[in-house]
């Protein structure tokens, strides 16, 4: 590796692996590699070979491309209105719009939600970790989470386990609208 990519991939496993929370005795194990190889990737001395940065990248949950890449993600990156995505419509016209997202695992999404009156969202359950925070801008969302209930109110927002089956439901006669993150 030229010492271009060599830093660019000591910085990426670095950065993932924390993002994780692992120690490189944790990536290490999962990845089936000694703790001295990881350090000489994380140090950017010495020529791993494809077989390494592959196993790497999959544990981190990453394309190969991801570990080489030089250039740095620039400190801001802009999801204009054109790049949103409608990814639920609901049978009375409610949407579920994804605004924006991270990179995966562990990866962050950002979505905009409205539901008509009587309208339902059941999701499955997401991966193990993953967490979703719900704030309410208008009307009450019936918020559902196994077995659990609650109502969230218009400036009220509620963190819950989206690893378990869950659901967003509209049970009043007015429209509800709210804001969503993933992270798992």
């Amino acid at each position: 590796m030229t010492d271009t990519v060599g830093d660019a991939v000591a910085r990426t496993v670095r950065a993932l692996r924390a993002a994780h929370g692992w120690s490189l005795d944790q990536l290490a194990a999962r990845a089936g590699l000694s703790k001295g190889v990881l350090v000489a990737l994380e140090q950017a001395r010495g020529n791993p070979n494809l077989s390494t940065l592959i196993r790497v990248a999959d544990t981190l949950g990453v394309p190969l491309t991801r570990l080489v890449q030089v250039e740095e993600e620039p400190p801001i990156q802009l999801f204009p209105t054109s790049r949103h995505v409608v990814l639920w419509n609901g049978p009375s016209g409610g949407t579920g719009t994804l605004l924006a997202g991270s990179d995966p695992r562990p990866s962050l999404e950002l979505w905009r939600w409205e539901l008509r009156p009587g309208e339902r969202r059941d999701s499955e359950p997401h991966s193990a970790g993953t967490r979703e925070i719900i704030s309410v801008e208008s009307g009450v969302l019936s918020l559902v989470v196994g077995e659990s209930r609650r109502e969230v109110a218009a400036g009220d927002a509620a963190l819950f386990h989206g690893d378990r089956a869950h659901a967003y439901a509209n049970e009043s006669d007015e429209d509800v609208r709210f804001i969503l993150t993933v992270m798992d």
